[in-house]
């Protein structure tokens, strides 16, 4: 494992730094100050001996060795352990990068471990660095940089929420101008979301018992700092459940709307089929108005012998007022059954 940086502080000043792990400890203890580790790219080894020598919960690094773990906090004694996922927002690509953070604090320690993602998201050694600054909020001991560490979560979580809100608003856009592509971005943004909620909806709890946890160990009723983390938290939660809730009916809407098409489409060919029909009907009551004469032409036409009615002076007229009849009934039958 990489050690990032070490930091020993005595009255929220840093008295020493740049030390192992095992010299970094056991000067906090000469000094009774406080240890800051951070550690990255975990391996068991390293992790185990920083454990061993801060007494941290076996159960806790096992845990913080497995990874792949979703946002929690567990408490053991007078020690907390805790899981976080903050995050980042890839405008180019629509997704929300995440990075896994294991914490371990103690009343005298504070042990990061970067278990996977890109550590830059959140910087400890900046974070460190700033605080630093600030000896009036370290003096508070091994709690104030947990908030330190929480606080610049809940800050980084408001630009990807913004960038999940702008792509919901351009999703709307393309839902009623009948964009092809509009679906798979809603169910792409809608997995991004749901990653989201898994990484945020356990703060609310976790900071709700951080209050208790933090009261108890400095001995006063509350714990402010750390309530208007939770406020923040809530207010997040909120919105990016509102998130899903929008997609959701982004996907109904979507589903709506192709129905319609769909519908709207079949309308198109039944009344273009009836159409054909319609004409159809009308050609074959044409052909058969006019095939009737056809055949009684074609019956006089033919040679025989014996036609008794053409030697007489009404056989002329008589074909041709039973053409006129057989067509003239033909018309009177389609039209009173609508073909024509």
């Amino acid at each position: 494992m990489a050690v990032i940086d070490t930091g020993v502080y005595l009255k929220g000043e840093r008295v020493a730094g740049g030390l192992t792990p095992e010299e970094a400890i056991a000067e906090a203890r000469r000094v009774h100050g406080v240890v800051w580790i951070g550690l990255h790219q975990s391996d068991a080894d390293e992790l185990r001996r920083v454990g061993e020598l801060l007494l941290l919960h076996p159960l806790a690094v096992s845990e913080c060795l497995r990874g792949h773990q979703r946002a929690k906090l567990e408490h053991y004694g007078d020690q907390t352990f805790l899981v976080l996922q903050p995050a980042r927002y890839i405008d180019e690509s629509e997704t929300v990068e995440f990075t896994e953070i294991g914490v371990f604090v103690g009343p005298d320690f504070l042990v990061t471990v970067h278990v996977e993602g890109d550590s830059e998201v959140v910087d400890v050694p900046r974070l460190r660095e700033r605080l630093e600054a600030h000896p009036e909020v370290l003096i508070r001991g091994s709690y104030a940089g947990l908030w330190a560490i929480l606080e610049s979560m809940m800050h980084l979580y408001l630009p990807v929420a913004d960038g999940v809100e702008n792509d919901i608003d351009e999703i709307e856009e393309q839902l009623f101008n009948r964009d092809v592509g509009v679906s798979h971005r809603i169910f792409k943004l809608q997995r991004e979301v749901i990653d989201l909620q898994h990484a945020t909806s356990p703060l609310v709890d976790m900071l709700d018992r951080l209050q208790q946890i933090v009261a108890a160990a400095s001995g006063r009723t509350d714990a402010p700092v750390f309530r208007d983390l939770d406020d923040r938290a809530r207010h997040l939660v909120a919105r990016i459940s509102g998130f899903r809730h929008t997609l959701d009916n982004a996907l109904t809407v979507d589903a709506t709307l192709a129905d319609q098409a769909r519908n709207e489409e079949m309308r198109r060919m039944t009344e273009t089929s009836l159409e054909q029909s319609d004409q159809v009907k009308k050609i074959s009551s044409w052909a058969a108005v006019g095939f009737a004469p056809t055949i009684i032409a074609g019956i006089y036409g033919m040679n025989f012998r014996f036609m008794p009615e053409l030697d007489q002076w009404w056989g002329y007229p008589f074909a041709l007022s039973l053409m006129v009849a057989a067509s003239t009934t033909l018309y009177f039958v389609f039209k009173k059954r609508g073909w024509l």
